[in-house]
């Protein structure tokens, strides 16, 4: 794909419009439509569309005017780790900024739920990853009964308010959500439990979030549903095969940027006048 109406053509397919009903037992798991061969033809353009981002990164870095935020969600084991570490293999360091959202401290408890979040918003220039993220305080606390509809619900409205702020203020958001199988999530929690060098990813408490599949899914649903809006759009990316989601994720993400288009700053007068001795 060499142009921005090739990748927003090829994303399509994964995007939720606004206003769409999600119904995510009807998405395959593992599709691979539209990939440009096998699993190693896919990787071999992985490769250049990794160099290709790392391009645009350097664009977005020197404009310092601009800012994408890459939201993640996905069950356990949806990958969300290993979709960063991949995809952002060749980009600058400092101009990715990776946060991971755990249960909440004391201090961000006392907080508005936004307000942890907010703070780690990328700056201009910058591409921040959330590894989980404000999401969570409409699918954890509604699952898990932390708070009551009645706190959680109107919590749509305020997700698509902040979105909306950070677009104006020159951030644009997209988010995805890495969609596997309960199937294939069993397989990656027994591979970690048959790998001692992984052990320290598995918990126990992981079963009893599995237990509960169905209503996460749910939650996870009506949350897309709620808050894919035309500025932040949600995509569900079949997740099954790490391969398909790595290249869908970095299509996504080139797609984006390209849209954005940031532009390298005018130079100096004179630069052409100079000889370095």
């Amino acid at each position: 794909m060499s142009d921005r109406h090739d990748h927003e053509q090829a994303i399509e397919r994964w995007r939720v419009a606004p206003g769409d009903r999600v119904r995510l037992g009807d998405v395959a798991t593992d599709a691979t439509d539209g990939a440009p061969g096998d699993k190693h033809e896919t990787e071999d353009a992985c490769e250049e569309l990794v160099e290709r981002l790392a391009e645009w990164q350097g664009r977005l870095w020197a404009e310092q005017r601009q800012a994408l935020l890459l939201v993640l969600q996905a069950m356990d084991a949806g990958g969300k780790d290993g979709t960063i570490r991949k995809v952002f293999t060749g980009v600058n360091p400092q101009g990715v900024a990776v946060s991971a959202f755990k249960a909440p401290s004391a201090e961000e408890l006392a907080h508005d739920f936004l307000w942890r979040v907010h703070r780690r918003a990328p700056a201009r220039g910058e591409i921040g990853v959330f590894n989980r993220s404000h999401y969570e305080d409409v699918l954890v606390v509604r699952v898990e009964e932390l708070v009551p509809e009645a706190v959680w619900r109107p919590r749509y409205g305020a997700i698509r308010d902040f979105e909306a702020s950070l677009g104006a203020a020159g951030t644009t958001v997209v988010k995805l959500f890495l969609h596997i199988s309960k199937d294939e999530q069993a397989e990656r929690f027994q591979a970690r439990l048959d790998d001692p060098t992984k052990r320290w990813k598995f918990s126990t408490g992981d079963l009893a979030v599995r237990e509960r599949w169905d209503d996460y899914r749910a939650a996870y649903e009506e949350a897309i549903a709620e808050t894919s809006t035309e500025r932040a759009p949600w995509y569900v990316v079949p997740a099954d095969h790490k391969w398909y989601r790595n290249w869908v994720v970095l299509n996504v993400l080139l797609a984006t940027l390209e849209g954005m288009d940031p532009q390298y700053p005018p130079e100096e007068p004179g630069l052409d006048d100079i000889v370095i001795r």
